[in-house]
């Protein structure tokens, strides 16, 4: 008795699987149309974020770009071992650290407060140009921006150097002062991608339900209030999830913006990760020693997300799974 009760409810589950699982192919082809629309970006990244892994093989050998890398001779984890006896790469390491932390610092609060405050706007032509005007440098590569600054902050006829002149000042050479070029370049990274990095949160708050906004206003709140109690709560979710995304790019403090700005006056401290693998890589052509650094990289910024997951679900109950 007991086996035949045993046997049907085995046979039942077996049904209800096959039953479940034929529901989601039907379900599936149903909506093929968007499956289909999963095709550019799942190829995307076959062919430009997985099948490159196959080169962090590089970083366990002693790399020969004539060998290619089946015939290169294998080392284990000596480049790792030269990574962190490295001084100079102690150093770098350091720099990416303290300019990611200081955009994320100095930064990251910014678009929120500019999408709190457009939100606010009710003059919609106003709103509209100031959007418009924050939009725009976003679209500007590096290379203009910073043919920009470079004309803005030069030393002679500078608008910048010129103004400190007319106050009595000395004339700054930002870009060549290691004291100066931090600043720099947070400052740049905020004029360009600021108002850009405000669309996700202005995006968020459009979804909120308006009743709520007209239910505070009979209430008597003001605009301040239903800022700080309906606004904020309602797109902390995206501030959380931004927030954990960037902590995954923590060293990646803008290499191609560094890049267009630096020179080796100020290395010292503007000599970030990604610039040095470029430096290692292609201009010292040791190509094992700069995968070694970028694998390592990859690896700090996986822990960093997986760590900033976790105490976001800890300490909000939110998080990106």
């Amino acid at each position: 008795m007991g086996t035949g009760v045993t046997d049907l409810k085995r046979k039942n589950n077996v049904k209800r699987v096959r039953t479940s699982s034929a529901g989601k192919w039907r379900l599936a082809w149903r909506n093929r149309d968007y499956y289909v629309l999963l095709i550019p970006g799942l190829l995307f990244l076959l062919l430009f974020k997985y099948t490159p892994l196959y080169g962090v093989l590089i970083a366990f050998q002693d790399f020969n770009i004539f060998e290619g890398v089946r015939g290169s001779e294998w080392v284990g984890l000596e480049q790792f071992h030269k990574l962190v006896q490295s001084e100079e790469f102690g150093r770098v390491f350091m720099n990416t650290l303290l300019i990611s932390v200081y955009k994320i610092v100095l930064l990251f609060p910014i678009p929120v407060f500019i999408a709190l405050v457009l939100n606010e706007v009710r003059l919609m032509f106003f709103k509209r140009t100031i959007q418009t005007i924050i939009y725009l440098p976003h679209f500007l590569s590096w290379v203009i921006i910073s043919g920009l600054f470079v004309t803005i902050l030069s030393t002679s006829g500078g608008l910048v150097n010129n103004i400190i002149q007319s106050l009595g000042g000395e004339p700054i050479s930002f870009f060549v002062s290691n004291e100066y070029f931090r600043s720099l370049v947070v400052f740049t990274a905020g004029w360009k991608e600021t108002g850009w990095n405000a669309i996700v949160f202005i995006a968020a708050i459009a979804g909120i339900d308006q009743e709520q906004y007209e239910a505070a206003a009979i209430d008597g709140a003001g605009r301040i209030r239903r800022m700080l109690h309906i606004s904020l709560p309602g797109i902390l979710p995206t501030v959380v999830l931004m927030f954990i995304l960037r902590l995954g790019s923590v060293l990646d403090a803008g290499t191609e913006q560094i890049l267009t700005m630096y020179n080796p006056v100020v290395y010292e401290t503007a000599d970030v990760i990604g610039t040095f693998v470029y430096r290692i890589g292609l201009g010292k052509m040791d190509y094992s020693f700069s995968t070694a650094v970028g694998l390592f990289n990859s690896v700090v910024g996986f822990i960093l997300i997986i760590s900033g997951n976790f105490i976001s679900r800890k300490l909000l109950k939110r998080g990106i799974w």
